[in-house]
């Protein structure tokens, strides 16, 4: 009973925000990671893959949604989804993938700031 005291204290932003980083994490490994690991099998056996992995994320994603519908707007809810979505490729790319860290990453996280900015600052 006390852990779900602790849960229900916790202000419902942050617990949508906690729930759609899981997400997105199961979503770009879902995404991406049969790139790398799965790159001599045939698409279907990813896409098989994929649909497990992304299972979890819908699990999480779900309840973000209508938990954090209540309070956000539906625009603020998908802003922040995406800007989470980046914030969790960012690091999956350079560090699981491997690929090489770029000027534009920096130029894709000021639009996203911009794109926070001018969907927040409106009650």
């Amino acid at each position: 009973m006390k852990a779900l005291e602790l849960i229900n204290s916790i202000p419902v932003i942050w617990r949508t925000i906690f729930l759609l980083v899981c997400s997105n994490c199961f979503m770009t490994f879902a995404w991406y990671a049969h790139l790398k690991n799965m790159s001599g099998k045939p698409w279907f056996i990813a896409a098989l893959l994929s649909w497990g992995v992304a299972l979890f994320e819908y699990l999480l994603q779900v309840p973000a949604n209508r938990m954090g519908y209540g309070a956000l707007t539906l625009p603020q809810l998908k802003i922040l989804q995406e800007v989470i979505s980046l914030s969790v490729f960012v690091p999956f790319s350079l560090l699981y993938m491997k690929q090489g860290l770029k000027l534009d990453f920096l130029w894709a996280a000021l639009c996203l700031c911009g794109a926070v900015y001018f969907m927040f600052r409106h009650p």
